[in-house]
């Protein structure tokens, strides 16, 4: 069993406790806590300004905190940064690979700057264009490649040195919904490897496809933490969708489940019951029907998605900035 360190989180995930950071009178980072079990994908979610960008520079070792404690990969991040910085991996927005350089001369580069030796950095450079669907472009310059291309190769060079921990901010952020998905394929290739995950995104859907747990991040504080799902089921608006044949067997349901806030509609024959979509609320609904020997057609279940809790939550909208208004566009 992993030891711990007085929490719950394995020794090798990333643990921390009341960050701060302030920048003058600005508080970016209001005392946070964050626990992330090795091996999952932990997904801060949170609009622009919230503080994201400086969690991952705090724990990358990038900039120092003001207060607070946090362990990485089992290293503590005040007394042993060198070591934290040996266990992690770093890939930001902009995709850090020279243009003037091939995929292969990009990824040799990395090997050399991790003291490999040639023919290992060779191995490692043959085993990662592999990996990464990059080996027909090996010989070619990073400068001829698509966005998708270059953070695929830029994620490439962050895992020469085999990293335990990797912080992916906003990785994709500006591609296209192919390259997204692809990059997506290769997240969770990762974590199948064991690989732990903390990545910062304004995708509501990114988080829900990959995230075991997701913190909203609003005004450099966590407003709240959880899977998806639990996200999910705070907020109201849920409910219970039945369908049936015939307005007998509808009036018969609404007089049984005899519950005021039930919802009919006579022309499609349906009825909609408030839920928050767990297995017990469900269950409940059924037994009624079974015990009453009434039958629906159809039941569906609608519960709020990410874009309603990040509203709910934040009270800012799900969509990011305009290309034309993001940082990367006026660099």
């Amino acid at each position: 069993m992993a030891a711990t360190t007085g929490s719950t989180a394995p020794v090798k995930g990333i643990t921390a406790q009341g960050l701060r950071k302030s920048y003058a009178e600005k508080v970016v980072l209001d005392g946070i806590d964050i626990q992330v079990p090795e091996g999952t994908v932990y997904a801060l979610l949170g609009p622009n300004g919230a503080g994201k960008t400086t969690t991952v520079h705090i724990l990358a070792t990038l900039i120092s905190h003001d207060a607070g404690e946090a362990r990485i990969a089992g290293h503590d991040l005040d007394q042993e940064p060198d070591a934290v910085r040996a266990s992690i991996g770093v890939t930001g927005q902009f995709a850090a690979v020279d243009g003037l350089l091939t995929a292969e001369e990009n990824i040799l580069l990395m090997a050399d700057l991790q003291h490999l030796d040639k023919a290992e950095g060779e191995r490692r450079a043959a085993e990662l264009l592999e990996r990464f669907d990059l080996a027909e472009v090996a010989k070619k310059h990073a400068s001829t490649f698509s966005g998708g291309m270059r953070r695929k190769l830029d994620l490439a060079m962050t895992l020469v040195g085999k990293p335990q921990i990797i912080f992916l901010d906003e990785p994709t952020t500006g591609l296209d919904p192919r390259s997204r998905r692809s990059m997506w394929d290769v997240i969770r290739g990762l974590v199948a490897d064991g690989v732990t995950i903390f990545l910062t995104t304004q995708y509501l859907e990114e988080a829900d496809q990959l995230a075991d747990r997701i913190a909203v991040l609003d005004y450099g504080k966590i407003v709240a933490e959880g899977t998806a799902d639990e996200l999910k089921r705070r907020i109201p608006g849920g409910h219970i969708r039945l369908r049936f044949n015939d307005i007998q067997h509808m009036d018969a349901a609404a007089q049984r489940l005899a519950l005021s806030t039930v919802t009919r509609d006579d022309e499609s024959l349906s009825l909609q019951i408030p839920s928050d979509g767990s297995i017990p609320a469900l269950r409940a609904v059924l037994d009624i029907l079974e015990g009453s020997g009434i039958h629906a057609e159809a039941l569906t279940v609608q519960t709020p998605d990410l874009d309603d809790v990040f509203l709910a939550l934040t009270g800012h909208g799900r969509k990011p900035a305009p290309a034309e208004d993001r940082p990367e566009a006026k660099r």
